[in-house]
């Protein structure tokens, strides 16, 4: 019998309005999906616009890796999610989206964190 895999859930409010909090993040949503952790992460407010080709290449910060390599590590065995508020008031689409990307709202976001084995944080 093997353990249940646990999962991480992270919501991200900042973008580039706060580099330091939304790079801590996204490295901590790479590391756990690099450790075996299932990871859930969710791009709402400023870090929306992660979620759009290109965007993740503008951001820099000093002594973090770059956005665009955490994003492609956490996509190869995560998920992310842009909000869908979050989306609407930025005018996203899915069609506008990168690859992989789903765009859903607070009942999905509920049920993840509500489940049986699920640590949740909020940059």
């Amino acid at each position: 019998m093997t353990a249940a895999r646990k999962k991480l859930v992270i919501k991200v409010t900042a973008g580039s309005d706060a580099p330091e909090r939304c790079s801590q993040a996204f490295t901590v949503a790479a590391v756990a999906v690099a450790s075996g952790v299932e990871v859930s992460l969710w791009l709402t407010g400023e870090s929306a616009w992660f979620a759009l080709p290109g965007r993740a290449a503008e951001f820099e910060l000093p002594h973090a890796a770059p956005l665009p390599d955490l994003i492609e590590s956490i996509r190869a065995d995560g998920q992310i999610t842009l909000c869908t508020q979050c989306a609407t008031r930025r005018e996203i689409t899915e069609k506008d989206v990168i690859e992989g990307v789903r765009i859903a709202g607070a009942q999905v976001f509920v049920q993840e964190i509500m489940a049986d084995g699920v640590q949740a944080l909020v940059y």
